[in-house]
């Protein structure tokens, strides 16, 4: 794998993004803004705080780590497997010096690029509404794009696995959704039974959680933890999507 020809894969999605953002942006940016509003002043009208914080301050942090996930899950699944399915994107790359591997790593960094990104906008409007305490909260920005590649490679994993593209519909409802609602961005884990803790520990959304409930806080130290865990997974998964996603475009 050479970074300078997986890059050039980035620059391709990239160019393409250009020309579809506006779109792009609509859907992915009003989704979390209707979830803030809807729980964060709804349901905050009967919640007082969380741990001492308002509720809509409690879930806003939350809703930047969900918004990041969802939009690399979304690039690494039904965008990766249509350019390598029905739009043989990946067959005319490989035409050129480019390997599987480059188009792998390439599809990796897009996915995080736009984890980032929409996080990055999430982290701008709950700003501008005056739920972050902390400046600290800029530093989360590159956090989001090691998550974004966590995200990816569980979400290409399973592009390289699924038959089709309506099992991605398996995906998000098993494993997608349950992250979404059981990694404490609604209400805190410790609230959960041992057990439901222990296995939300294993999952990188609830750590990210953390990360941005911190750093939104000005409390950097106290997830120092959450970001080895995400660090080291990271790179634990990384060689599963160039094995598998090589193994379905030989087959």
């Amino acid at each position: 794998m050479n970074f300078k020809r997986a890059f050039s894969v980035w620059q391709r999605n990239f160019t393409v993004y250009t020309k579809l953002y506006r779109s792009s942006i609509a859907l992915n940016f009003a989704d979390p803004v209707f979830y803030l509003l809807g729980f964060g002043l709804g349901l905050g009208g009967f919640i007082n705080n969380v741990n001492g914080v308002p509720y809509v301050k409690f879930i806003a942090p939350g809703i930047i780590a969900s918004s990041a996930m969802f939009a690399c899950a979304y690039e690494c699944t039904y965008g990766s497997f249509v350019r390598m399915t029905f739009q043989k994107t990946f067959e005319a790359i490989l035409a050129t010096p480019v390997n599987i591997d480059d188009i792998v790593m390439g599809e990796m960094l897009w996915g995080a690029t736009k984890s980032m990104f929409y996080g990055a906008i999430i982290i701008l409007v709950i700003s501008i509404f005056g739920l972050v305490d902390s400046p600290l909260i800029i530093f989360l920005i590159p956090i989001l794009f090691i998550s974004g590649l966590i995200f990816a490679e569980v979400s290409l994993i399973f592009t390289a696995i699924v038959p089709g593209i309506d099992s991605f519909n398996y995906f998000y409802t098993l494993i997608m959704t349950p992250l979404f609602l059981f990694s404490g961005i609604f209400f805190p884990v410790a609230n959960f039974s041992p057990i439901l803790s222990k296995i939300a520990y294993f999952t990188p959304l609830y750590h990210l959680v953390n990360i941005c409930r911190a750093f939104s806080q000005g409390e950097f130290f106290k997830v120092f933890a959450d970001i080895i865990w995400i660090i080291i997974i990271t790179f634990l998964l990384m060689p599963l999507p160039f094995k598998l996603i090589k193994r379905k475009i030989i087959k």
